[in-house]
């Protein structure tokens, strides 16, 4: 192998080895459920509102706040007054619920 190409090897593995830290961390917060009460579901509509704890992958405070929903679905599974952890992400601007749980 010559000199050049080692050294961009042996950059790449250093850049990954450093790095990985930081994506195992972000890959984690994504991963993590936020504890929330239904306060309304809008099948019609595919949107749930939620009095939800501290959404960490978000960075957003605890709030009540509407939720839109990409698979109907998971409406199914609740109704007003539920506790629930749920997953959401932010899809070009829409707070969009991906999972939830009873």
């Amino acid at each position: 192998m010559n000199p050049t190409r080692k050294l961009l090897a042996v950059t790449a593995l250093a850049f990954a080895v450093l790095h990985a830290p930081l994506v195992q961390a972000q890959a984690a917060k994504a991963a993590e459920m936020t504890e929330a009460e239904v306060r309304k579901v809008d099948k019609d509509n595919k949107k749930i509102t939620l009095k939800h704890g501290e959404i960490k992958n978000l960075e957003m405070p605890p709030m009540t706040m509407v939720f839109q929903v990409n698979d109907a679905a998971l409406l199914d599974k609740v109704q007003a007054g539920d506790k629930v952890k749920f997953r959401a992400v932010n899809d070009g601007g829409k707070f969009t619920v991906t999972e939830i749980q009873k």
